[in-house]
């Protein structure tokens, strides 16, 4: 049973004259560097620039898991994936179900729990017991029926169930039980903001305060847009001399990488999310409310570089989504809490997705419930300027990811970073602040400081019961080592035509979306 919360006596932290409202802005597969803001010089996303400069930016955020569903329990627990249960990506396959996959990987990943805890008191359950009137909108992707948003303490659910990625694609007809189908050819990405700044516009007479959690589906694959942002896109990368690229891709351990953001599709993509917040932002300022309004922007691992949809490049970062690199789980991490944070401020702090629950409840001037144990600390000090204690961040990934992720552990402590590898108990260690894309093991070098840290890292699987993959009685080397060397030599040819395909005068894509999208183009002013 789930007990009411009892909301501070003290106005939340700030000049605000009351709770303020939340937006929070979660997207999907969304790299660390895909924002002109974070360095990309081919998107273009204005509106969540805004965010940025607004507020404060977080150098070193970080998702609490290199894939989806893992991060997105912890942004509303405030637990590690260990201790919510949810550690792979809730569909995949685990034990000696995973031998479907074809991989002939060494070890058969463990079970992992398949919807989220109902004895978990969720960010929404608290801000709703509070007081706060709840929306959710977008992807969900934790759990079946009986286990959506509105069973987790969300009173709206516009589109969260079941799966990953949009059934339908990104144009009407969407095949989502919770979301109305548009007019055939309507965004999904652009549906989702209009519900948002609906939900904010019908909280205009409220004596409420609001959470709105803005889940997006994009910029997941299938990469979709419409005709005209492709040819957008698609003249700027020729302007660029993108079109001109030899090779696109490398081959790095497992799968190719891709090493540069020139796909027009993605392009479209992301500028249509650009858009959709857009619209959410416009809302807040016509009614007046983004003075009391604190709006987080976040991703809930990295981009797609590899797997997938191949759709973007890291780099620096190594690898991206699945993989166990800065690519796979730094992100963009923006706090916006107008009377708390400085306007274009930054900080190298390390925040994680843990970390979300008791910020956000600090802020809003809510106590975090004692039967909710959190792993999460409050990054308000942070968010205030003030000085605040290092503390070691933890990743567990027992499974293998579709990107080329290897089954491993993590421990960071400042700027270094030991990976754990559970397949044959080897360890690398890197210093991020002088090798950001982690090529150097330095662990020869530093044999000490390595062993305090794996010494570190085994304490806490030890405490948090994490569970470990077992060695799969069938493995047969040869067969792994021979996929491994086939995507690398043809599988990667393959790949390079099907980029360069893009800049072909005579290209069309998939016709189900590209068709659709035609029938009604996007026209949106703000």
């Amino acid at each position: 049973m789930k007990l009411n919360l009892f909301v501070l006596t003290l106005l939340p932290l700030g000049l605000l004259a009351k709770q303020p409202n939340v937006v929070f802005i979660l997207v999907d597969d969304l790299g660390a560097r895909d924002l002109t803001n974070e360095g990309s010089t081919f998107y273009e996303t204005p509106n969540i620039d805004r965010i940025a400069y607004e507020g404060m930016k977080f150098t070193r955020g970080y998702a609490s898991c290199q894939v989806c569903s893992p991060s997105r329990a912890s942004i509303l627990t405030g637990k590690y994936p260990t201790n919510h249960g949810i550690t792979q990506y809730i569909g995949g396959p685990s034990g000696e179900a995973h031998r479907s996959k074809g991989r002939h990987d060494s070890h058969l990943p463990p079970e992992y729990e398949r919807n989220l805890r109902a004895s978990e008191i969720t960010l929404a359950e608290a801000m709703r017991d509070a007081g706060y009137h709840t929306f959710f909108a977008g992807k969900w992707h934790l759990g079946s029926k009986g286990s959506w948003p509105t069973d987790h303490g969300f009173h709206i659910n516009k589109g969260g169930f079941d799966a990953g990625g949009p059934r339908g694609g990104f144009f009407a007809p969407y095949q989502n039980p919770n979301l109305t189908s548009g007019p055939d050819g309507e965004s999904l990405t652009i549906r989702l903001g209009q519900e948002t700044a609906a939900f904010i516009e019908s909280q205009r007479e409220s004596d409420r305060p609001f959470l709105a959690y803005l889940s997006f589906y994009t910029v997941h694959a299938p990469i979709q847009t419409t005709e005209a942002l492709y040819k957008k896109y698609r003249a700027k990368a020729k302007k660029m001399g993108l079109d001109k690229a030899d090779e696109r891709y490398l081959f790095d351990r497992r799968l190719n990488v891709r090493q540069v953001q020139d796909n027009p599709i993605y392009a479209g993509m992301m500028e249509q999310l650009d858009q959709s917040i857009g619209l959410v932002l416009a809302k807040l300022d016509e009614l007046g409310i983004a003075d009391n309004t604190i709006v987080c922007f976040t991703s809930d691992n990295g981009g797609v570089s590899s797997g997938d949809a191949y759709a973007t490049s890291n780099l620096p970062l190594r690898g991206g989504k699945g993989r166990q690199w800065e690519g796979g789980i730094r992100e963009p991490y923006y706090i916006k809490a107008p009377g708390v944070t400085k306007a274009a401020s930054t900080t190298d702090v390390l925040a994680s997705g843990i970390d979300w629950y008791p910020t956000l409840l600090e802020l809003c001037g809510i106590r975090v419930p004692k039967e909710q144990k959190v792993d999460g600390i409050s990054l308000v000090p942070t968010l205030r300027q003030k000085p605040s204690s290092a503390r070691p961040l933890f990743w567990h990934y027992p499974h293998y990811g579709n990107q080329g992720g290897e089954p491993c552990s993590i421990i960071m402590e400042g700027d270094w970073k030991l990976i754990h590898y559970l397949e044959d108990g080897r360890d690398e260690l890197y210093h991020l602040a002088k090798d950001i894309g982690e090529q150097n093991d330095l662990l020869p070098k530093h044999p000490t400081r390595a062993k305090q840290m794996r010494s570190n890292l085994d304490q806490w699987l030890k405490e948090t019961n994490a569970k470990l993959p077992i060695p799969d009685n069938q493995f047969d080397s040869s067969k792994r080592d021979a996929r491994w060397a086939n995507m690398e030599k043809n599988v990667k040819q393959g790949f390079e035509k099907k980029a360069a395909r893009y800049y072909d005068d005579n290209f069309v894509p998939s016709k189900d979306w590209w068709g659709s999208s035609k029938k009604q183009e996007l026209r949106i002013s703000f």
